[in-house]
């Protein structure tokens, strides 16, 4: 990507996400080795502050605006990024493989994974409550937070620079992605190793939790008479998907009748 200065956009800056505050009722906050480890973007403090706001911390605090309409916007930002970046670097794939690339990208579980990276969790304001039960590691949290420092990024530099962002941080996942073979789609390959051993067409076993707006999923998976993986998140799918992997490696670790494991366990999910 060319690297051309950015500049800050005058209607950009005066809208309400910049005039929140970068000092909060705890006081003025050091985020220098976030920033360095967002590779040091234009990111205005207040929208930083913004985004690093989870709505706990938010109504714990006389309901200060939360970190959400920014996340909505990162979403869109990280989506597209990531799109156009596999569309050019994979000219022979077809609409359907890419998609599935873009969903092994972009997902909570990925997005928590980069938070982790670069030490997020530590920087994000939690309620009481949340921070109790350990908030600073949840997936929901982690992912939704990389969205949302995402849309602060484009907020205050424009797109190339949230651009530059997301290859910084997306693009060994993007990388990794393309060498995943079957792991792009766990239920298809759950299903065929299913078939494979005879052992039936697995089901998914699902509860849901939380309001319409915030749900969150766990997931397992039934193959035969046993239950097999598990899988979170904030979409029945996305839950699926995670319980299908763990389910495929375990059944795959599983050995035939008369057949011994190697000393090493470990198992891949076979090239497509």
């Amino acid at each position: 990507m060319a690297s051309t200065a950015p500049r800050r956009l005058a209607a950009r800056s005066s809208e309400p996400e910049t005039r929140f505050t970068a000092l909060t009722t705890h006081g003025a906050r050091d985020y220098d080795a976030l920033r360095a480890a967002l590779g040091d973007p234009v990111l205005d403090a207040g929208l930083l502050e913004r985004a690093l706001t989870h709505r706990s911390f938010a109504y714990e605090n006389g309901g200060l605006p939360t970190n959400e309409r920014l996340e909505f916007l990162g979403d869109s930002v990280l989506g597209i990024v990531v799109t156009e970046a596999l569309y050019r670097t994979h000219p022979d794939l077809s609409e359907g493989r890419l998609a599935k690339l873009r969903a092994a990208v972009v997902n909570a579980r990925a997005l928590a994974g980069v938070a982790r990276t670069i030490g997020l969790g530590e920087h994000i304001m939690l309620g009481k409550g949340e921070e109790s039960t350990g908030g600073r590691d949840k997936a929901s949290i982690l992912s939704d937070t990389v969205e949302a420092v995402i849309g602060a990024v484009y907020l205050s530099g424009g797109f190339e620079v949230a651009g530059a962002l997301v290859h910084l941080l997306f693009d060994p996942l993007m990388e990794e992605a393309a060498k995943l073979g079957a792991g792009l789609d766990w239920k298809t390959s759950l299903q065929e190793l299913s078939a494979g051993r005879s052992l039936g067409v697995p089901e998914y076993v699902i509860e849901g939790s939380g309001p319409d707006h915030m749900r969150h999923f766990v997931a397992q998976v039934r193959v035969g008479d046993q239950l097999y993986g598990h899988g979170e998140g904030r979409s029945k799918k996305e839950a699926e998907q995670q319980a299908a992997e763990t389910a495929y490696r375990e059944i795959s670790a599983i050995p035939l009748p008369g057949q011994e494991l190697a000393g090493d366990d470990t198992v891949d999910a076979p090239a497509v």
